[in-house]
């Protein structure tokens, strides 16, 4: 038996996310939201979705309890970690929307900003289906083809990313960081919980990630 938790800090976008990985997980496995810092101790991965602000949610994670100190912990025991959206952007060290500045969990390299196409013709948000652009391999990206359409929603994205944690990027008129990742975390930009099967398989290759 194993356990995945679905942090509930109030960010939203919950529902969605746990119905998509409980479509996806085996018998075995347990797939349930937490708002407890307590239970991350005995969790065998954790996601971490986030829609909305930057600094509203690392709020909503520092208003939980023992919540960041358990994620450090659990990050720190090398056990599989994947944020999502915002939560993929708490992942870097320090984001800055709507001219506020907020600490970010500072796990990777890079900071989070207003996305700026090289084109007048780029509407923002980026939002809709665009095609991954693979810059190296990871596990959770095992079976899915240079190119596959994955759908985001989103104005600010992960800048200054070190290149060595760039697992693959987007271009919506200039390259943008569409999945970045380090040893035992991961995060994506875009929504893999409504990335269709693509996304679903994403999901599954998190699920069986050994890290």
């Amino acid at each position: 038996m194993s356990t995945t938790l679905i942090i509930d800090y109030g960010a939203g976008n919950l529902r969605s996310v746990l119905n998509s990985v409980r479509s996806i997980a085996n018998p075995d496995e347990t797939v349930k939201l937490c708002n407890d810092a307590g239970e991350l101790s005995n969790a065998d991965r954790v996601i971490l979705p986030g829609v909305g602000a930057y600094h509203e949610c690392r709020a909503g994670l520092d208003r939980v309890n023992g919540m960041v100190e358990s994620l450090n912990n659990f990050v720190q025991s090398e056990r599989p970690f994947l944020g999502v959206c915002v939560g993929m952007q708490l992942l870097v060290q320090s984001g800055t929307e709507h001219g506020i500045r907020a600490e970010g969990l500072g796990w990777l390299e890079g900071d989070v900003s207003e996305i700026k196409p090289n084109s007048p013709d780029a509407k923002i948000p980026h939002m809709g289906w665009n095609g991954l652009k693979t810059a190296r391999s990871h596990p959770v990206t095992n079976g899915i083809s240079n190119g596959s359409d994955v759908y985001f929603v989103h104005s600010y994205a992960v800048q200054n990313a070190n290149p060595d944690q760039v697992v693959a990027t987007v271009d919506y008129y200039g390259d943008i960081c569409a999945i970045i990742g380090k040893d035992n975390i991961v995060g994506t930009q875009f929504h893999p919980e409504k990335s269709q099967d693509v996304g679903l398989k994403m999901l599954r290759n998190f699920m069986d990630w050994r890290p």
